[in-house]
């Protein structure tokens, strides 16, 4: 079998071919498989940060000071630069810090789609050398880029813009994810790689996260509780595109993946 790398080199120069009806029908069959167990996990995980993140906003501001003026005031106030600057690494650490657990699903889906056995743990497998360090950086990087074009198009007035950056930005680094987990590849060869692959087949890959997208959000109607277990289906879809594309190494050992440089 042809290296990630050989494989990737082999779209650059003669691209792929991509069929909606298959991917998403292979999507489909492989969220049934998932969907509960996945639903349950981020209930149960969206539950206790709830509570553990308004323990700690309570214990440090106290719980008179989240009051019906406080919420009202947050709708009507504009955040100024340095406030954004704040949020946007705040959100970018936190959203690198979780990355390892959102790859779990990836590993999760790919677990439901050969058959085997997958559990609580799965979602935590990538909390180790050499993944979560590939997943911290490459969230990192992506997430900075992108929030920092949209703190600069904010500083000039034009907000439509960095919404329009964060949205290509997002689309074509989609793979670098499930490039590092299943391909193996370091952080710059994931980034490079995937901007490569969604460049070949872009609206294809597009009108799948969008149809992932609107099924996810199927989950807010009725029951917004719901939504944890419709959400599970953006990381089936994004496994699904994934392995029509690349043929997924199995090495013999965990231990063959750290030959590469992790960054």
């Amino acid at each position: 079998m042809k290296s990630t790398l050989n494989q990737i080199e082999h779209i650059k120069n003669n691209g792929y071919s991509l069929d909606f009806s298959d991917v998403f029908n292979h999507a489909f069959e492989n969220y049934k498989k998932i969907a509960v167990y996945a639903g349950l996990i981020l209930l149960v995980i969206s539950i206790l940060c709830f509570f553990l993140g308004g323990g700690i906003l309570i214990s440090l501001y106290g719980a008179e000071h989240f009051n019906q003026q406080f919420f009202e005031s947050l709708q009507h106030k504009q955040p100024d630069g340095t406030t954004l600057l704040i949020y946007t690494f705040a959100i970018t650490f936190v959203t690198a810090i979780i990355s390892p657990f959102m790859a779990g699903f990836l590993k999760m889906a790919e677990n439901a789609d050969k058959d085997e056995a997958f559990n609580f743990s799965t979602v935590f497998t990538y909390y180790k050398a050499p993944y979560f360090g590939r997943l911290f950086i490459s969230t990192l990087l992506i997430g900075l880029t992108s929030g920092l074009i949209s703190v600069a198009f904010n500083f000039i007035g034009i907000t439509f813009v960095d919404s329009i950056f964060a949205i290509v930005i997002s689309l074509f680094t989609s793979l670098t994810v499930p490039l590092i987990i299943f391909g193996n590849l370091n952080v710059t060869d994931a980034i490079k790689s995937s901007t490569v692959i969604v460049s070949k087949q872009p609206l294809i890959i597009a009108l799948l996260f969008i149809v992932a997208g609107i099924g996810s959000a199927i989950g807010f109607i009725g029951c917004c509780i719901g939504v944890v277990f419709t959400i599970p289906v953006t990381y089936s879809v994004k496994y699904a595109i994934y392995s029509a594309i690349i043929e997924i190494e199995r090495p013999d050992s965990i231990d063959s993946i750290g030959q590469s440089d992790p960054e």
